[in-house]
């Protein structure tokens, strides 16, 4: 076992077991993506820190602990279809390539667009889709999804993402009136009409922005 293998071990053990996610699927995932892969080479020696690093453009990976997190709320099954919103450098996408069917992931900007395709291809992910648009309007063309997962603070959930996902879907997203922290939620989907909202805690993640989302001037 290398170094980063060995410090991905312990992540796991220590961070996300250590802390009550019991998902072994979820587990086994963050245990495989080789996390370091997707940092840039200054924040490489932190790869596997209990924290969110920046990738350049204001915006950051997870913590790793939220990764999973949020991927343990989605309840995933092999068989499922994906729409990640806010691709970043890719990681998360990953992580949800090992669990689901098929992921769709979406960046609003090229430029980090460009880097989780690479990263993808060099983790060994290429069946990843990455998309580069507003992901506050979802991906329509591809929906209804089994599942959505919002790496970005909304001001409210938007209609469009609910409207995405089939009955029984569940979508995962911070919500919040602040721009800088809001409440992590999981929606289910009851019917055509009715919708299931489960509060599950305090996260903050850099802004959801979109035509649903905040303006651009917001942060």
């Amino acid at each position: 076992m290398n170094q980063m293998e060995s410090q991905r071990k312990d992540m796991v053990l220590r961070q996300l077991e250590g802390r009550g996610i019991r998902d072994e699927r979820v587990l086994a995932a963050m245990r495989k993506v080789p996390r370091h892969i997707f940092v840039p080479a200054a924040q490489q020696a932190a790869s596997y820190n209990d924290g969110p690093l920046p990738i350049g453009h204001g915006q950051t990976i997870s913590q790793p602990y939220i990764v999973a997190l949020m991927c343990e709320l989605l309840e995933l099954s092999r068989e499922n279809k994906v729409l990640e919103i806010g691709a970043g450098c890719g990681y998360a996408a990953a992580v949800l390539a090992e669990l689901a069917h098929e992921v769709i992931t979406i960046e609003r900007m090229p430029e980090l667009a460009e880097l989780a395709r690479k990263n993808l291809l060099k983790a060994g992910y290429p069946d990843v889709r990455v998309i580069c648009a507003d992901g506050s309007l979802g991906c329509p063309d591809e929906a209804p999804f089994d599942a959505i997962v919002v790496a970005a603070g909304a001001p409210a959930t938007p209609d469009a993402l609910k409207q995405q996902l089939k009955t029984g879907g569940r979508l995962v997203i911070p919500v919040g009136s602040n721009s800088r922290s809001q409440e992590l939620l999981r929606i289910r989907r009851l019917s055509d009409t009715d919708y299931d909202t489960e509060p599950q805690g305090e996260v903050a993640f850099v802004p959801l922005v979109g035509a649903e989302g905040w303006p651009d001037e917001s942060y």
